[in-house]
Formats: structure tokens, sequence, C-alpha cells
């Protein structure tokens, strides 16, 4: 015992010089250590033995192994390492070489430091050994320091910090993602199981003094090396990257911090304030000095009247002086068409009633093919769409993009704000709970995660959870070291000890969120777990086995919600099957709504319209008149009509194979409503005062005049909005298309069936009132009602004329004509217009889904967590189609890896793109098969490609190498990329195909030789927050493709499963500015045509314009964005505001002349006429539409759903407010100023009240309406 003893104190003294220092000697050809003395356990590696003796010369076998691995430089001189170290440093390195073979810098730099640490015959200079331990007589180094400069430090880091590896990157292998070349050495000696088996520290040189030892300071070799034997890819090297050409980002002009055309619009609008209170001064300031001068002129003048003054007296009326004389032909001929159907309803109302319902019922029997769209891709990309063909070629292709089921565990309930969610009981209860959704069937056909999910390995489904660090089991989870375990998987995602068994890397981002403000991931506040599930073909019985599973995953997790809770934890969590149930519970429940809508809307209108005859004064004197002189049968008549033509429009396109959309079900009866109640408002008023002005001609007589006024009306109206709405058929896009179609169609067939069937019903209601029979019940005769029973104005003259008329003809027209108001009107409409076109600038493009949903849905949540705490951007797949890349040329085009690859080529481009995020929104290493394929037939990986017991490319002449001379090409490429394809990733070979390549790429072996006709490389988008970065990464991704495509003369297309949704918005701007600009065109050419003045027709487009910009505006304000649905809405404000502008411009054109008499000398001139126009259908205007329009939208704002408060109610209160503004103040001041010509209406010639006045017969006529003392 002694002896032991005695020799183990000689041990420690031939090594011990100064406290911590074991190493003597600092001296060159001394050694440090050498040899191997034995291990610390059995599972532990290898560990040197402390000797500071002379290097030696090695044996003929020990020098050729270390010249094999080490190179040509340790040909000659001594060593300090035996053969037992070249052995193992032969083992280690050639286990780091398959890692970082790809770059021929970094692979010399990391042996250099390893050969040189472990034989240089100087090691004592830069070698000291600080610790050691005793076991069985042998001393065992357990410490040392060694000491490199920083220079060959940082040029060793440089070299390999961008080097990638299996779609990541090597410093996440070999350098526990390391920032800084300290890291990265410190992470190389720091004792691991699978790294070095002692701790070697490498200090700074500069930390501390180092007696007699001096830094080791070998020249690095760069990565972009002038030697093509060291040089790197692209790649993995950016020093050797082209540089890409400048990006032009799109920025808007501005001035200051508003938009240039913001700026421009509002100086405009200065300038003209500016010149219009300077016009009005002067005027004012020359009116004073007429009237002064008129003043002193009048006092050297006889106060007698003269001769024109006396004939003044005489004038009566002199406004009528300035009534239209001339006949517009195509009116004349619109006028006799209109009253000749008007005369043939009225005299056939049976005949005609019948037709027409028998017409809607032949388009109606369409029903049978009716057939709701809901699929979004569907709704709103074109099928000729690039989006929509690279979707199916994709699908085609590769299968259809996985089915994504994702849930967040989040730690936020507490009072005090968001917290850590890691913990050992957390842990335990989410392993059981991932456990039970392995194990749990699905409700319908009993299906399991197994047999749907994405299994590429045929071994693991794809699960991306922190259970996968473990093993996916909880036995594996240690309560005292499960904190340690976690932080060693996610800075070294790839060891193998750290894979799921799925065999890919898991990346901490994918995983947890909330971690970002310390890095440390046991502060992380969200778990992240995705179920990966192989999708398939829509009503396949593999997408229906899928659902069911979902089904029963939901079941699960929404038990898993209540146990969160419990634990002041909570869950929130989508399956791919969620977002198509919660809009369609958003549907059903918006439906109640909008019914409730109509319904009101219906209601309203039956009891206006029947309110026209009645007031207050006739129910006073004889209460049985109201029974006869309603007209609620004739109002709810109207509105079967609307519905009727709906139908109709439904049944016809749906026979032509033309789909309804929910927009199309909630959007269409409120449109058609709109424009049809208004013309129904305005027949019936315009029957009436027929009804007054002629009331001894038959009904017919009378209905043909009624309709030869407003027909012409209603012609405008309908055949501008009509083919307004079929423009946008032109639209590829599918949900604007089959609006537009059915819109135009329901628009027409309710105008035909309004001047044909309409107007037979209120013929037959005429003669009903006239027999004195009551509404609804016309059985049943009212004797006592005097409605009808005499004629001339006492029974049908003004004094039934509603409240509404009588104050716009009294009041409100007076008042808006006025001087000073106009000029108030002008200034304030202009001011709006203005403010509009400022505003258009800030409308946002995008539809975020969360507002989708209705209030309270649990996927609210989820897109909240989603925002939050997911850090990873979107997959997008770059695909290389119609391009074999079995030839050299298409090999260079698309790799990256290699020294001969294209400075341009796919990866290359790819690799340079993500260096500059924020603007390619591109992030991360791609994902190229090309490169990991060649990588695997390198023969340095002996365990990868090996056929017939040999490695393959061992001893093939030409070799292996970087310059891909030599590599295979045609069949012999097929050949290994299919056995590549079949190749599992393990531990001793990390480049198999399989897991992460097996669906990246098609093989057709029909052709001759085999090609490979698609692949794609996978990378990802940087983290996108909002509807902007969606859209911009879809842009940035198609630039990136058109350049590969174009440089390499090679097809690429991006694709990325939210590309679909997005792609409306690359054109979406454009066809808005299309769809709205043709429409106010056609309107501009129908309306100039029908009225027969282009100035009108020119005013009535202006206020449609006016009205859509200042709708626009509204959506800035609401924070309404810019999409297809709001697209859609603003084709139906150019509609409605046709609707409420055309009849009051035609009123103006072709002034009624019993109407205009009424005016007395108020007016002249065109005043005169924009009061008639009001007069005579202001009333229809205001309550056919606006008030209608006003209560069903009213409704709309009781709505559970964000989509339809947001895009229906705010746009739709917006444009009925706005367009009744603009048409009832704004255009009569407009046409008043510089409206066209009128001209004479045949139909308002002759009856009652022309023949008294003619003859000044003006006693028979009410007093009160024409005592100018009322105005």
């Amino acid at each position: 015992m002694l002896l032991g003893f005695a020799t183990f104190a000689l041990l420690c003294l031939s090594v011990l010089g100064s406290e911590g220092n074991w190493t003597v000697k600092h001296e060159e050809g001394r050694c440090a250590i050498r040899g191997q003395c034995g291990k610390k356990s059995f599972f532990g590696g290898e560990l040197p033995c402390p000797d500071n003796g002379l290097a030696k010369e090695p044996d003929e076998d020990t020098r050729a192994k270390l010249v094999a691995i080490c190179g040509n430089d340790w040909g000659e001189g001594d060593v300090c390492c035996d053969e037992a170290q070249v052995d193992n440093l032969r083992s280690n390195l050639k286990r780091a070489e398959s890692i970082i073979a790809g770059c021929p810098a970094c692979k010399t730099n990391f042996f250099n430091l390893f050969c040189t640490f472990t034989c240089s015959p100087d090691q004592s200079l830069f070698v000291n050994v600080t610790d050691f331990e005793e076991k069985s007589g042998k001393l065992l180094v357990t410490e040392l320091d060694t000491l490199w400069s920083d220079e060959y430090g940082k040029g060793f880091y440089d070299s390999c910090k961008d080097v990638k590896f299996t779609g990541g990157n090597v410093m996440g292998f070999i350098g526990g993602n390391a920032k800084n070349y300290t890291a990265f050495l410190k992470f190389l000696g720091d004792t691991k199981p699978f790294g070095s088996p002692f701790q070697i520290n490498f200090p700074r040189p500069s930390s501390r003094p180092f007696e007699d030892m001096t830094a080791s300071d070998p020249i690095p070799k760069a990565c972009n090396d002038t030697d093509e034997a060291y040089r790197c890819a692209c790649t993995d090297c950016e020093a050797s990257c082209p540089e890409l050409a400048k990006v032009t980002e799109h920025e808007y002009c501005h001035v200051g911090a508003l938009p240039c055309l913001s700026f421009g619009v509002t100086i405009v609008y200065c300038l003209f304030l500016l010149l219009l209170v300077t016009a009005v001064s002067g005027h004012i300031a020359y009116q004073k000095h007429n009237q002064r001068k008129s003043e002193r002129l009048q006092l050297l003048q006889d106060a007698a009247l003269s001769d024109d003054e006396d004939e003044g007296e005489m004038v009566h009326n002199a406004g009528m002086i300035d009534r239209p004389q001339r006949q517009y032909r195509f009116n004349t001929i619109c006028d006799s068409t209109f009253s000749h159907l008007g005369r043939k309803c009225a005299r056939y109302p049976l005949i005609t009633i019948g037709i027409s319902f028998l017409v809607v019922i032949v388009l109606s029997i369409g029903w049978i093919d009716f057939e709701v769209e809901t699929n979004p891709v569907r709704l709103w990309v074109s099928p000729s769409s690039a989006a929509a063909k690279e979707k199916a070629f994709f699908d085609k292709s590769f299968g259809p993009f996985y089915r994504a089921e994702q849930a967040f565990v989040v730690n936020d309930t507490l009072p005090s704000g968001p917290g850590p969610v890691l913990s050992y009981d957390t842990l335990a209860w989410w392993f059981d709970v991932e456990a039970r959704v392995q194990r749990r069937m699905s409700p319908d056909e009993g299906v399991a995660f197994s047999d749907v999910c994405f299994n590429p390995t045929g071994e693991a489904c794809v699960v991306q959870s922190l259970t996968g660090y473990f093993g996916g089991s909880f036995a594996n989870v240690d309560a005292d070291t499960w904190q340690k375990d976690l932080r060693h998987c996610t800075d070294q995602p790839g060891s193998q000890d750290c894979l799921p068994g799925f065999q890919q890397p898991l990346d901490k981002d994918i995983i947890f969120g909330g971690y970002e403000q310390n890095g440390d991931v046991l502060d992380a506040k969200a778990m992240i777990i995705t179920w990966v599930v192989n999708n398939h073909d829509e009503g396949s019985d593999g997408e229906r086995r899928a659902l069911d599973w979902e089904q029963g995953l939901i079941n699960v997790l929404r038990d898993a919600q209540s146990e969160a809770k419990d634990r002041g934890l909570r869950l929130s969590f989508s399956t791919e099957r969620s977002l198509e149930e919660e809009l369609n519970k958003s549907t059903n429940t918006d439906a109640k709504i909008v019914v409730i809508s109509y319904i009101i809307m219906f209601l309203y209108a039956s009891l206006a319209l029947g309110s026209t005859t009645l007031s207050v004064r006739s129910i006073l004197q004889n209460p049985a008149n109201a029974l006869v002189a309603s007209k609620f049968t004739l109002g709810v008549i109207g509105i079967v009509i609307v519905l009727m033509s709906v139908s109709a429009s439904v049944g016809l396109f749906s026979a032509c194979g033309i789909k309804v959309t929910l927009i199309i079900a909630e959007v269409i009866p409120f449109l058609v409503l709109a424009v049809g109640v208004d013309n129904i408002f305005l027949i019936v008023h315009e029957f009436e005062r027929v009804n007054v002005s002629h009331p001894d001609e038959e009904v017919e007589t009378r209905m043909a005049k009624a309709l030869g006024r407003m027909g012409p009306s209603i012609l405008l109206s309908a055949s501008t909005e009509t083919i307004a709405f079929a423009l946008g058929a032109a639209v590829g896009m599918p949900a604007v298309k089959n609006f537009a179609v059915y819109a135009a169609g329901a628009v027409l067939i309710n105008a035909l069936l309004q001047v044909t069937m309409f107007v037979s019903v209120l013929a037959l209601n005429q003669r009903r009132v006239e027999d004195r029979r009551a509404d609804c019940f016309p059985c049943i005769k009212i004797r006592r009602a005097n409605v009808g029973s005499s004629h001339g104005a006492g029974a049908y003259g003004y004094d039934d004329e509603g409240p509404l008329q009588k104050f716009i003809r009294k009041v409100y027209a007076p008042f808006l004509l006025d001087r000073r108001v106009k000029v108030a009107v002008v200034v304030l409409f202009l001011g709006l217009f203005t403010a509009g076109l400022a505003l258009i600038p800030e409308v946002a493009l995008g539809l975020d889904q969360r507002i989708a949903f209705p209030r309270g849905s649990y996927l609210i949540p989820y897109f909240n967590d989603l925002d939050a705490y997911f850090n990873t951007g979107p997959p997008v797949y770059f695909v290389v189609q119609d391009s074999s890349v079995t030839g050299r040329s298409e090999q260079r085009s698309v790799c990256g890896r290699f020294s001969t690859c294209e400075s341009y080529s796919l990866t290359n481009v790819l690799e340079q793109e993500s260096k500059r995020p924020n603007v390619s929104y591109i992030s991360g290493a791609t994902a190229s098969w090309i490169d990991d394929f060649f990588t695997w037939l390198n023969p340095v990986n002996e365990a990868c490609c090996v056929e017939h017991g040999e490695t393959c490319f061992e001893g093939r002449d030409p070799p292996w190498n970087i310059t891909l001379y030599g590599m295979p090409e045609g069949e012999e490429f097929i050949h290994y990329l299919t056995k590549w394809l079949h190749s599992p990733t393990n531990e001793e070979c990390p480049f198999g195909g399989a897991a992460p390549y097996s669906t990246a790429l098609v093989i057709d072996p029909s052709t001759h030789p085999p090609s490979v006709p698609a692949s794609h490389f996978r990378t990802s988008h940087t983290p996108l927050r909002s509807q902007s970065d969606f859209i911009d990464a879809y842009a940035s991704a198609r630039r990136i493709a058109s350049s590969v495509s174009e440089d390499q003369n090679i097809s690429v297309f991006p694709y990325s499963k939210f590309y679909i949704f997005f792609d409306q918005y690359a054109s979406i701007i454009r066809l808005t500015g299309t769809l709205l600009g043709s429409a106010l065109a056609i309107i501009f050419v129908l309306s100039s045509a029908l009225l027969g003045s282009i100035a009108t027709g020119l005013i009535v487009t202006i206020t449609v314009a006016m009205i859509v910009v200042d709708v626009i505006g509204c959506m800035a304000l609401f924070s309404v964005s810019l999409n297809a649905i709001s697209l859609v809405n603003l084709v139906i404000c150019v509609g409605i505001g046709v609707e409420f502008c055309a009849h009051i411009a035609r009123a103006f054109t072709y002034p009624s002349k019993s109407v205009m008499e009424k005016s007395k000398s108020k007016f002249r001139g065109r005043d005169l006429r924009a009061w008639t126009a009001l007069t005579n259908v202001g009333a229809s205007v205001f309550s056919g539409i606006t008030v209608t329009k006003f209560l069903g939208v009213f409704v709309l704002a009781f709505t559970r759903s964000k989509i339809f408060e947001i895009y229906y109610f705010r746009i739709w209160l917006a444009l009925v407010v706005l367009a009744a503004l603009h048409s009832l103040v704004w255009l009569p001041v407009a046409l008043s100023l510089v409206g066209g010509d009128g001209y004479l209406d045949p139909e308002s010639e002759g009856g009652l009240e022309d023949d008294l006045a003619a003859r000044r017969y003006r006693a028979l006529l009410p007093e009160d309406d024409y005592d100018s003392e009322d105005y």
C-alpha cells in the first residue's frame, strides 16, 4: 500500500508545478498531454495522460494515419500523440466531417485546430493541464487550458458560422448556436456526452498573463479563400455570395406626414375656397356700389312707374316663360313605348300577371341546380389565375398541403400578467394530454392519429412539441434535470438524444413563445403544439377520415381546456376544420339578423306605400276612406315582385351552373329592394298625380300616362345599374363575378316585372278603389267610403298630399335653392369630396380572419395567441417545374453548396434574400434537396450511401468532389436519387432523404431517361403579424421566383398555403379602379343618351363618383379594409347611387308642367326645374330608398358577427346617408347651377289642372297651394 502511494506521489510530482499548473515546462518541442490513460466511466470517452515530456517521432503506421486525417503538413517531424490518440482523433473528426464537409474552409480550420491541439510538437506552448484525476494508478486529464489567438478564433468562427446542414445551421450542431467565436470555442471545449470527454478551456490571451506560453496562431482559411480548394459555396459563406440587385421598395409619395394625394387635394380645395371668398367679396362690393349708384339715379328720375313696370303687373307666373319647349326624340319614343305598354298591361291585367308568374316559375326551375359555394379558394381566386393553377400543380405533384392542428398552452390568467408556463407538473399533465390524443379514436369511424398523421419515415408521426425532446414519453423526464435537459435540446436540437421519432430537429421557436425578452426557454409564456395530418383531395375518403379524427381531437382539447383552467393556465386551439365551421356558424347567426332586416324593410315599404293618398284630414272626415284608399296589399305585391325577381335570377343562373355565394344570398335582396321599392314608389306617386289631373280618363289611359312619364326614368336607372353590375362579370374573381351576374339579372328582371306585372296590379287596385272595395279584402264593399265617388281637384287634389311632399314643396326646396344656401352646399360637399380623396391612401388592404368569426368563437383567442407567441413564419416552397434536374446545367441552376453552382442559382438567391428579411420576408436556411443529396453521396459519410456492402463513390474515378465534376447525371442520377429518398435519417447518416424530402420531388420513370419534372426547395417567411405583412411577403416571393426564372431560364413559382387567399391583393386596387371607372363611364354614356344632355349626364356621373369616393373615405375612418367583400359593396354603391340620382336628374330634364306652375314667380330657369324635380320625386326618393334602407341597415348593428358589423353595417350606413345627402342636397344644387337643357315632356300636357290654369280659373283650385305668401 505504501508502494502504491509512493508511485502516485511520484506521478504527481512529475507534473506538479505551481498551484493549478500541472504542465511544468512550456517550451518548443515539449508536450503537455500524450496517450490515453482510460475513462472516467464505462460510457465515457478516453482521457489523455498528462505528459510534459519531449515530442517524439511516430512510427510509420501512426504517421500514415496522421497524414491521412490531418494532411500532408504532418508528413514529417516529431509529434505529441501516439497511435491510439490518432485513431480517436480520426473517429471524432470523421463524425464532425459529415456535418461540415460542405465548406472546405470550415472543415480545414476545424481539423487544423484539433490536429494541432492533439499532436503539435510544441504543444506545451499553448496547452496547460489544470486538473486531473487518478484511476487505477493512472492520472487522467480532466481539465486543461489551450491558448489560441483571437485572430484564429475569429477566422475559424467566421468560416463556419453560415454553413448549412440539413435545412439548419451548422452552428446548431457543432457550436451550440454560438453568436461569436468565444462562445463557439467554449461549446467545443465543454464536457458533454457526445463532445469532449474532458474540459477544454479556451481563455483569451489578453485575459490574464500566461507565463512562458504563447497562443497558437496559424492562419485560418477564409470561406471566400482565393484558393478554390478551400472556397465555400455561397450557401455556406456570405462573402462568397454575389450581391443581389437592390429592391426598390414601393413607397407612396409623401409630403411630410401626408400622402401626396391628400396634400394635393387639400391644397386645391384651399385654393378653391380662397377664390370663392374673393369672388363673393367682390360680388358683394359690386352690388353695394350699384345700389348706391341706383339710389342716386333714382333721385333724378320721376317717381312714376314706367310702362314696363305697368306691363309687369300683367305677366302671370313669369317662371313659366322658361319652361322647356323642345322635345327630345328619343324620350318621345321611350314615352310612347312605355305608354303603350302601360295601356296594354292595365287593359289586360290578369293575362299580364299570369304571364309574369309563368315566366318567373319557368326561370325558377333552375333552383333544382342551386348550389352554395363556401370553399374560400373557389370564392376568392379565379380558376384561371396563376395562384389557382400553381396550387393545383402543387397539390397534384406533392399532395395537398398538410392539415395542421395547433394548440397553445399559455400562462396569462394571473392578475399579475403572463408568467412562465413550464413546470414539472405542467409537463406531466401535457404528456398525458398528448397521450390521450394518440389513443383517442374518432367518434364515427374509429380513426386513430396514427391512421391519418403525416409519417415520412414510417416510424413516427410528426408532432411538433416539447415532448419530442424527451422521446414522447414522460418516463424520460427527470424531476431534477428536466430543465437542464430542455435547455440542452433547445440549444442543440440536432443532437441525437433530442431528435423526435420522426428524426427532424425541433426548433425552439416553433414550440415555445414569449421567451424573447431574456432568451431563456424556461421563461416561455406559451407552449405550442402542432399535429401534422395528411391531407387529401376534397370529398375523398381520406379527407372524410381526417375530418372525423379532427372532431375527436376537438373533443379532447375541449376537455383539456377545462383542465388547463383548473391549473391556472389557458388552452387555445384550432383544427383544419375549425375555420369553415366557425364561419358557417357566423353565417347562420347573421341569417336571422338579415331576415329581420328584410322583414322590417318589407313592412315599412308596404305601410309607406299605402299612405300615399291617406292623410289625417281624409281619415277624420270619413274613417271608411282608410279601408279603401289603403295600399297595403299593393305594397306587399311590390315586395313579392322583388322576391320573384331574385328567385328568377337565382334560378336562371343556377341552371347555367353559376353557384350562389353567401354574399349573393345576403346582399342581392338588399340591393334589389333598394332599387325596386323606389321604382314602385315613383310609379304609384305619378299615377296618383295623373288621377288628380285626369280623373275622367279610363284607368288604362291614366296608367299609360303615368308609365309614359316614369318608364323612361326607370329605364335610365335600370339600364345603367344592369350594365354597371354586368361589368363585374368580366372579373376573374368568382365571388365578384357571380355577384355581378346575379345582381345584373335580378335588377333587370325586377325592372321588367315592375313595368308589366306591377302596373297590372296597380290598375286592378285602382278599379278596386273606384268600386269602393276594402284593401286586403276586396270582396267587401265599403259603401260609406267616398274615395273616387267624385271627380276633380277636390277628390284627388293636394289636400290629400302627404306631409313629406308638402314639406319639400313649400319649405325644403325653396330653402335649398336660395343663393346663399347653394354656395354653402357647394363648399360643404366639395369639402366632403376632398376629405374622401384625401383618405383614399389610408384604406388598408386585407381581411383579418378574426373578424369573420362570431363573438365568443374559440378561434379568436387562438389567433390572438398565434400573433403574440408564434415566432416562426409560414413555410414557403419554391417549386421548380418542367426542368428535369438530371443534367449538369439544371443542377447548377438550383444548387448552392458546391463551388460550380451558378452565382444566382435558386438556392444561392434564397440564401442571399434571407439576409435581408425586411425586404424579402424570407427567414432561415433553405432545405435544398439537391445539395443534401449530393452530400449524402460523399464517401466521407461512410454509413450513408452503401451498395453491396461498400460505400458509394469510394474509389470512384473521378472521385466525389465539391466542383460537381463526375457527379451522377441522367439514369445514374435517378438511380441514386431513388435510393436516397428511401434512406432514413439517423446518427450514422444525418443526410437521409426519407424524412425531410420524401414528398419534395416527383420522379417520372416513364420518360427516357427518367426525369424529375417537379421539385421544391423549402424555406420560411419571417413571422407575419399583419395583413400588410402577408401581402408584402406574397409579392416578395413572386419577385424572387420571377428573378430566378429569368436568370436561370427555368420555371420557378412560390407556393405557401396562404398565397391563395392573398392573390387577390396583387390586383385588387387595379381591379377596383377598373370596375368603378368602367361603371362610371357607362353611367355617363347612358345617362347622357337617355336624358339628352351631356351636362346633366356628367353631373349625375360626378355625383355618383362623389358618393363612392366619400364611402371609400368612410372606409378609412371606420377601419374597413379593401378586399373582395368591400369591393362588392363599392359596386353596390355605384348601383344604389345611380338609383338615388337618376330620377331626380330626369325630373329636372323633363319637368312636369303641372308641378312647375306651383312655383309661381319664385324661381326661374334651372332653379325652377330643380325645384320641380325635388317636388315631383324628392319624397319618393326619401321614403322609397332612404328610410327603407336606413331601417334595414340599422338592424344590422345588432349582428354578432364582426364581419357584418364592419363590412355591411358600416359601409351601408355610410352609403345610405351619403347617397341621400348627395341626391337630395348636392344634386339639385348642382343641376340648378350647371345642369343641361330641359325638354318638354309629352305626358305632362293636358288634364284638369292645365285646363283650369289655362283659363285662369284659379278659384277652382285649392287656395293655400297657390298663395305666394306660403313661400
